[in-house]
């Protein structure tokens, strides 16, 4: 081997460990990668970083050491450690195609060739029909060399055809990042057979799972703030829904004939009225859940004005004890305006509100109960369109849900959920 191959030999397989470090560093610290994707990642790294220390090994004992066992014993290793990336990659092929790969016919054909490929490593220990390493530490390839790299590329190749299968169901960028892995080894493969003695594959197999990587952290990136920007315009709708133009005018105008009848509960009109509106502004710039006590503030301010208005119309009432937990802000209160908006009838007998919270096993409830004239809870109702953009809200903020229940004459009983952080970590942590 000349100088000069040997030097490209330890560049080639250094540098491809550099990188699975590199990479395995950024997916252990990014924040915006999904833990399913952050447990693979992790796992696909760390056998190949193994992989490509293996191949090193192998090339400082074949030109130092002079140790045959060593070479044997690396050769060996970073050969099992490259047939395990490719199973690994199948299961990742089908999790982002939201397939069961433990039931997946592909993987289980993956299986069996990779099980194959073990086989013939461990029997190209005994003998020299596949390679051998010679007592003076020299590696040559044996007369059926060529069938060890038989299940290899089969599984490539059944692969490369699953993922044409399943291009529908993939991002455009996961697509081809997927189509670049599946290519590049394959291609590092013909060549490393023809030029007898150079890593190529090593290099091949780490940029395309660099390339898989950061296409998948990309792609999560950009998820994450589309998500952050729909969550601002579901915040700035709910927001405008608040401040309804004939609302405030009806309040002012109560407040002008306030200040001569009542000048001491005009006042008091004045103060809840501005706590309504400075929640209101408050809760636009807000990105992350809020004390739960701020929503009930800011409820609290919006009732006191309603009832101001439809005096003897509409009696509420609060058995909230349970407050040490955090909440969307525009949650309760949008809840709670709209029971008001829709429950309140001159026709009808008087609107009897209630907000009940409660501690539970899990997390958090709040139940807001009405008597008002209720509704269909079809898609199309206003009310529904109303709820529906608050239960988004709460599922991407903090995963909470929720729950309608409302039949046309007997009311409306909508109930929130917010799960404990706590919990939800400690079961996070338990699936994992």
């Amino acid at each position: 081997m000349t100088d000069w191959l040997t030097l490209f030999n330890f560049s080639a397989n250094i540098t491809a460990i550099l990188i699975s470090i590199i990479n395995l560093s950024v997916c252990l610290i990014s924040r915006n990668i999904d833990d399913k994707s952050r447990r693979f990642f992790s796992i696909f790294f760390i056998f190949l970083t193994l992989y490509s220390l293996f191949s090193l090994i192998s090339q400082i004992s074949m030109v130092y050491f002079g140790s045959d066992e060593l070479t044997r014993f690396s050769v060996f290793m970073f050969s099992l450690m490259s047939s395990m990336l490719m199973p690994m990659l199948v299961i990742y092929l089908l999790n982002q195609c939201n397939e069961d790969w433990k039931t997946s016919p592909l993987f289980r054909t993956t299986i069996i060739l990779w099980f194959i490929y073990v086989l013939l490593l461990v029997f190209a220990q005994f003998n020299s029909y596949i390679y051998t390493v010679s007592p003076d530490n020299v590696y040559s390839r044996g007369p059926l060399y060529p069938v060890l790299l038989v299940p290899p590329v089969l599984i490539m190749f059944i692969s490369l055809i699953a993922l044409f299968h399943r291009r529908d169901r993939l991002d455009r960028h996961q697509f081809y990042a997927f189509l670049f892995y599946f290519l590049l080894p394959m291609l590092s493969m013909i060549i490393q057979m023809t030029f007898y003695g150079i890593p190529v594959i090593v290099i091949g197999t780490t940029l395309g799972a660099a390339i898989l990587f950061f296409s998948n952290l990309s792609y999560q990136i950009d998820e994450t703030i589309r998500q952050k920007e729909e969550n601002v315009r579901l915040q700035t709708n709910a927001l405008m829904l608040q401040i309804r133009p004939h609302f405030i005018y009806n309040v002012m105008t109560s407040i002008y004939y306030l200040i001569q009848q009542d000048p001491q509960k005009a006042q008091q009109v004045v103060l809840d009225f501005t706590t309504y509106l400075r929640k209101n502004f408050t809760a636009m710039g807000r990105e992350e859940p809020i004390p739960f006590t701020a929503e009930l503030e800011h409820t609290r301010a919006y009732l006191a004005v309603e009832q101001m208005r439809f005096e003897n119309r509409l009696f509420v009432n609060f058995e909230t004890a349970h407050t040490s937990f955090h909440i969307p802000p525009l949650t309760l209160q949008p809840v709670v305006e709209n029971a008001v908006k829709h429950g309140l009838d001159p026709e009808l007998e008087p609107l009897h509100l209630s907000v009940v919270t409660r501690k539970t096993d899990t997390g958090s409830e709040i139940i807001v109960e009405d008597n008002g004239p209720g509704f269909d809870n079809t898609p199309n109702d206003e009310p529904h369109v109303a709820l529906e953009n608050i239960s988004r809200r709460l599922a991407s903020m903090c995963q909470g849900t929720l729950d309608i229940d409302s039949v046309k004459g007997r009311g409306t009983k909508v109930r929130i959920f917010i799960p404990d952080p706590a919990k939800q970590e400690r079961t996070g942590q338990a699936q994992s």
